[in-house]
């Protein structure tokens, strides 16, 4: 058995990925604050979809720190791509919710997973809005800070809190249809344009649901970890579908489930084995 399934191996990698997300975090929001106005760079690569000095510069530290760390591995990055590999491959988002870094909206952070033998093994995501890191390592909790957390309890759904994604690949109109369905049923809604923080924000119990029709593979795969971590139920493609093509997520309260089995229909969707396995 490879020796990236040691415990102690996994542990060396997680507390690596936590420090080098915290640094690369406050590096970018400090890049933020003091940049004066055109200083970002901003390259629009498609419909409401940019990227900045500042994802790139944060893509090549975390390459950088954690390959220089852990040779053997392979790195899959939104802005650089790469590839997977047998000793396992790191897959990261430097900025998730890069519109929102943009314009200053607090709601953006760093997702950093690690993936080995077709599963989620770590994930660690900075918070930019709390300047706190999130990660969980399969069958080890889930925690904030090192603090363990919990997903909420909710068992009724006009208490329910949910935060919706939108992809401009997919259709407004039924993104429009299930926050219709779900407002009838009681509930809240948000959308906040990150869809990794949207999945701690579940994993902490501050939202019951968050589902988004089509993501690509760094954007969730450490979010749906820590989620599912965190006591959350979890539905996605399996992880090989996921870093060929993406796909949905769906990650809600275990109390609420009868309330979202019409999302697992509409997605051909069950909670998810491919994390625990």
């Amino acid at each position: 058995m490879p020796a990236i399934f040691d415990p102690s191996t996994l542990q060396a990698r997680a507390e690596a990925a936590i420090r080098i997300a915290r640094q690369v975090g406050r590096q970018a929001a400090r890049f933020r604050q003091q940049a004066k106005a055109g200083t970002l760079h901003v390259e629009n690569k498609g419909l409401q979809d940019f990227v900045t000095t500042a994802d790139r510069q944060a893509e090549q530290a975390i390459r950088d720190g954690l390959l220089a760390q852990f040779p053997s591995d392979t790195f899959i990055g939104e802005e650089s791509g790469g590839r997977t590999g047998p000793a396992g491959t790191w897959v990261v988002d430097p900025i998730d919710g890069t519109t929102n870094y943009i314009r200053g909206f607090r709601h953006w952070g760093v997702s950093i997973a690690f993936v080995a033998d077709g599963r989620i093994e770590i994930g660690v995501i900075y918070d930019a809005a709390q300047d706190k890191v999130f990660h969980a390592i399969r069958n080890g909790g889930a925690f904030k800070d090192g603090k363990e957390i919990h997903a909420a309890a909710t068992n009724d759904p006009s208490k329910a809190m949910i935060i919706l994604g939108h992809s401009r690949r997919t259709s407004f109109d039924d993104y429009l249809a299930v926050a219709k369905r779900l407002y009838e049923r009681g509930m809240d809604y948000r959308r906040m344009g990150a869809a990794a923080i949207g999945l701690i924000r579940v994993a902490e119990g501050v939202a019951d649901l968050y589902y988004e029709r089509h993501l690509n593979a760094w954007d969730l795969l450490a979010g749906a970890l820590i989620a599912q971590e965190a006591g959350a139920k979890v539905a996605m493609p399996r992880l090989s579908d996921l870093l060929d093509r993406g796909g949905p997520v769906i990650a809600y309260s275990a109390g609420l489930q009868s309330e979202f089995t019409f999302l697992l229909d509409m997605e051909h969707l069950a909670p998810a084995e491919v994390l625990r396995r």
